[in-house]
């Protein structure tokens, strides 16, 4: 009697929804560096961010009321909190406060200390791996964002204290994202994301009288630059974050937002007549190659032949497909 045949076991393949997602999150996010450097003209820092996270509130709200999804469950509200204070408070106060001190190119690369911070955050916290293939692909993303770092000090184009607050955002940032990852196992990216945003937005909200005084006085580019941020890159793009978080680790997402220093870099450019230096646009290459290597996986589909034991019930010397081990 011929056994049956072994089943060749299923290709493991990246969630393409997780993918665009992602990639949504990175190109929206690029452009935020390059809009609060222009509303950081007409608004100073918490009137900025407390401006950002009430537009994005109110988006997001409709957005949940209209889905019904209501209040998270109790086991995701203290992942929230900590991630609205962090990364939707403390985080967007800081850079930009960062970004009037330095240019965006600079905010964005020294911010991007972030991911390698989640990656170690996340192994110790969270108990997830640190893959070679993701940390080879964080060592040449990071030195891309050296590179460009040494590029623009050479050009006198950073200052200490900027670079300093920028540090402090990507801190926020990194505490915000592994604090973030359990409470998605409780609630919906949207839960998430809206909740997170309103506790931000509490947490900003002494800067309430600064924010009513220099609106009365912006330019309507400011202010809809302001509006922007809060629609696009803070509601729509934390919600695909999120999203994209819930189905991959904290690790593999945070090294996926090296790509943006590449962006920020690129318009920059086009949009602030920020012209890069020959090492900022290698640094940038090397990011973007970086983010490559970080989210390949190996291959696991390939199979080999083998000659399996006797087993009781199967007659000697049966040939069996197993996975080949990478």
């Amino acid at each position: 009697m011929t056994p049956p045949p072994v089943p060749s076991p299923p290709r493991s393949g990246p969630d393409r929804r997780a993918v665009a997602a992602a990639c949504v999150t990175v190109v929206l996010w690029a452009t935020a560096f390059v809009s609060i450097r222009s509303a950081g003209e007409a608004y100073s820092p918490g009137a900025l961010a407390l401006g950002r996270l009430l537009a994005g509130s109110a988006v997001l709200v409709v957005l949940l009321l209209v889905r019904r999804e209501g209040l998270p469950a109790r086991g995701a509200r203290s992942g929230i909190v900590v991630s609205g204070l962090l990364w939707f408070g403390l985080y967007m106060v800081v850079l930009n406060w960062g970004e009037q001190e330095v240019d965006a190119g600079t905010a964005a690369m020294v911010v991007n200390v972030g991911p390698v911070l989640i990656a170690l955050l996340g192994a110790r916290l969270l108990g997830e791996g640190l893959p070679r293939r993701l940390l080879g692909g964080m060592a040449v993303s990071f030195a891309g964002a050296v590179v460009v770092g040494l590029s623009l000090s050479e050009h006198g184009g950073s200052s200490v204290l900027g670079v300093l607050l920028c540090f402090l955002a990507a801190v926020a940032y990194a505490g915000g994202v592994v604090a973030q990852k359990p409470a998605l196992r409780h609630g919906s990216a949207l839960q998430v994301t809206t909740f997170g945003c309103l506790i931000g937005t509490a947490g900003c909200l002494p800067f309430s009288g600064v924010l009513v005084h220099e609106a009365a006085g912006a330019p309507l580019s400011a202010t809809l630059n302001m509006i922007y941020l809060g629609v696009f890159p803070t509601a729509l793009a934390f919600t695909t974050w999120a999203y994209a978080l819930a189905r991959t680790t904290a690790g593999r997402m945070g090294a996926t937002t090296y790509a943006v220093p590449a962006l920020v870099v690129l318009m920059s450019w086009v949009l602030l007549d920020e012209v890069p230096a020959a090492l900022s646009v290698l640094g940038g290459a090397l990011c973007l190659a970086g983010v490559a290597v970080s989210r390949t996986r190996p291959q696991t589909g390939r199979t080999r032949k083998v000659v399996a034991e006797p087993v009781e019930g199967t007659p000697d010397g049966v040939e069996q497909q197993q996975p080949e081990r990478t």
